[in-house]
């Protein structure tokens, strides 16, 4: 694979991937008493994995725990894409291939929340896949390290896998096939031991979504589609709100908020009730939100034609706390996997005309436009490949199946800075931060992002400046989102997969 790196001068790309997003709704988790609940240990065979190596002819299975760790000088993110017979694990600054292993059939990806992993969801699983970059506190600093990417044989298993939610540091996957979903506590991922979970069901199966909290009460949405519930630790329903159509894509906020899209506007439950708020329209569905840290304003697509016919060309900003919604046009087509946010909020939409519109997430107002991409044309079948954007920090990663690319744009400097051509037509694609995890991480502090991160090179405390600027990875500073940030795109409607 070829990389083709900007003119730009390494300062300058050391400040654009410098800047991160951490994940931000994470806790220790506590065993529910629901009486419906119980202990599920997943199989785990933790057999040996085919790792392929850049260069190397031969694929040498080995174990998980024979993998050399190197310490890094600060954050070194990894992009985990899909594509028509795989999966693979890149650089997140030189997009270089750095693992990539065999998968049959229509792959998904979702990150596992922890700053490490990912699930690939694949037929009946969901499968652990270690990206082999990872953050650890220490003190008022962190130590960053690497190692080689793998995707493991532990899975959860269960009638078609759907969701994959982080939150208060519990995981939690969804099956549609049975309403039925699992949880976790994310600490405990490890490519060398099983997943235990505990499980529950809804009250029926539907394409739907759960978020188990860390006090064990739970947010479930209804087997009709018409809306959702909240049960405390007990299993005790304290709460139901049934004014939400075709219920999809769900997205947390601050102060315990989760918010929900509906086909006429979007559900909140605000940590104690429920509050619809409406768009005013007869049919207007928001299918999926993107939240932003410490904002109460979520962005979702928005869908006016009823028979999923006409494109979308309009966007949502949904305020939770003042319960009104914005809309804005970014007047070419877009969809669900064109959405993300900037470091401040900013509502990112990445159109067909190959532009992508940064917009103010309060007001609505076009900030910029970049020109991205050539033209293109969303494709009928919605497993088919077409352009996906995930942020982190400052960067924004976008996937370019025609070109078979993909492109890092700094959001500073507005323009691409890195084009990465590929072997391999891109699909589904995960930015891994390799920083530690509020809620995840043992001894995580808050400060860590605003202290001095460990320099790997000498195990002493002559620390670099910030966490935000101390990654050495090739001399340019880098960081991840789940883009998620949690990134929350996974919402597979069975209706029209919009998601």
């Amino acid at each position: 694979m070829n990389t083709k790196m900007s003119t730009l001068t390494s300062l300058a790309l050391i400040s654009a991937l410098a800047l991160s997003a951490c994940a931000d709704d994470n806790g220790d988790a506590e065993e529910p008493e629901d009486g419906d609940t119980e202990a599920v240990e997943t199989d785990d065979n933790s057999a040996d994995q085919d790792t392929e190596d850049g260069d190397d002819a031969e694929e040498d299975a080995i174990e998980p725990s024979d993998r050399e760790s190197h310490e890094a000088g600060g954050p070194q993110p990894r992009l985990v894409v899909t594509y028509d017979g795989g999966v693979a694990v890149l650089d997140g600054v030189s997009t270089e291939v750095v693992g990539d292993f065999d998968a049959e059939g229509f792959l998904r990806v979702n990150g596992a929340g922890d700053g490490r992993h990912a699930f690939l969801t694949e037929g009946d699983s969901f499968r652990l896949l270690d990206a082999g970059t990872w953050g650890e506190p220490h003190g008022e600093h962190n130590h960053y390290y690497t190692t080689d990417p793998l995707l493991t044989d532990i899975t959860v298993d269960g009638d078609t896998p759907a969701h994959v939610v982080a939150h208060d540091g519990i995981g939690t996957v969804f099956f549609d096939g049975s309403g039925e979903y699992h949880w976790f506590d994310l600490e405990d991922l490890d490519a060398e031991s099983e997943i235990e979970t505990e499980s529950a069901e809804t009250e029926g199966a539907h394409h739907g979504v759960a978020v188990v909290l860390d006090d064990g009460s739970r947010f479930e949405t209804l087997e009709d589609r018409s809306g959702a519930r909240f049960i405390d630790a007990d299993g005790e329903e304290v709460a139901r709100n049934e004014e939400c159509p075709g219920v999809h894509g769900e997205a947390a906020g601050p102060e315990g908020i989760i918010a929900v899209g509906c086909e006429d506007g979007v559900l909140v439950w605000d940590g104690d009730d429920f509050e619809k708020i409406d768009t005013g329209e007869e049919f207007s569905r928001i299918g999926n939100l993107f939240p932003a840290e410490g904002s109460p304003i979520f962005l979702g697509d928005y869908r006016t034609g009823e028979d999923g016919e006409e494109p979308m060309t309009e966007v949502a900003l949904v305020n939770a706390e003042s319960g009104e919604i914005t809309t804005s046009s970014v007047d070419s087509p877009y969809n669900f996997r064109n959405l993300q946010r900037g470091p401040d909020g900013e509502a990112l939409v990445l159109t067909e005309d190959g532009q992508l519109h940064i917009i103010d997430e309060e007001t609505g107002e076009h900030l910029d436009h970049l020109q991205i991409l050539d033209e293109w044309t969303e494709p009928e079948e919605w497993q088919e490949p077409r352009p996906a954007i995930r942020t982190s920090g400052d960067l924004v990663y976008v996937t370019d199946p025609d070109a078979q690319q993909i492109h890092i744009v700094d959001l500073t400097e507005g323009e691409v800075i890195v084009t990465g051509d590929l072997d391999f037509v891109p699909n589904e694609i995960v930015v891994v931060e390799g920083r530690p995890v509020e809620g995840v991480s043992d001894e995580y502090d808050d400060d860590h992002d605003d202290d001095h991160d460990h320099d790997g090179e000498d195990h002493g405390h002559d620390h670099d400046d910030h966490d935000h600027d101390d990654d050495h990875h090739d001399d340019h500073d880098h960081d991840d989102d789940d883009d998620h940030d949690h990134d929350h795109d996974h919402d597979d409607d069975e209706d029209d997969h919009d998601h």
